[in-house]
């Protein structure tokens, strides 16, 4: 398995990584006292504030960056495009993803914004590597 490749397994688990942060608060709790209410989760999320809402907001995005991402690391490998360029730009891809991650619940929204592109463009940078 190349770097890569591991790369995109990272970033599938990164939307279950934030659903998780999301969730923390309300686990262990009675569902009457706010707790996390696994018969109806999606409304559950919906209702939350604050961190918790961005880090639903993070699970969502990461969902959203995740298309792109894998078909360019396919598309790059496909074309043979040099292995250790495509790694790079995966790893960078990650990085830039939990870097997101982190400044969206911690409301840096600028910081975000920023590492958000820098996700886009690498993936986009993968359909161009040669």
């Amino acid at each position: 398995m190349t770097l890569a490749n591991f790369c995109i397994l990272v970033a599938c688990l990164l939307p279950i990584v934030c659903a998780g942060i999301a969730k923390f608060k309300g686990f262990g709790k009675p569902r009457r006292e706010g707790g996390f209410d696994n018969r109806n989760p999606r409304q559950w999320l919906a209702s939350l504030q604050g961190w918790q809402a961005r880090a639903n907001s993070a699970q969502q995005n990461s969902f959203e960056a995740l298309p792109i991402f894998i078909a360019g690391v396919l598309i790059a490998q496909q074309l043979h495009a040099p292995q250790g360029r495509i790694d790079t730009l995966a790893a960078v891809f990650v990085a830039a993803r939990l870097a997101y991650i982190g400044a969206y619940v911690a409301d840096r929204a600028m910081l975000r914004s920023l590492v958000w592109v820098i996700g886009l463009g690498v993936s986009i940078a993968l359909y161009f590597i040669g």
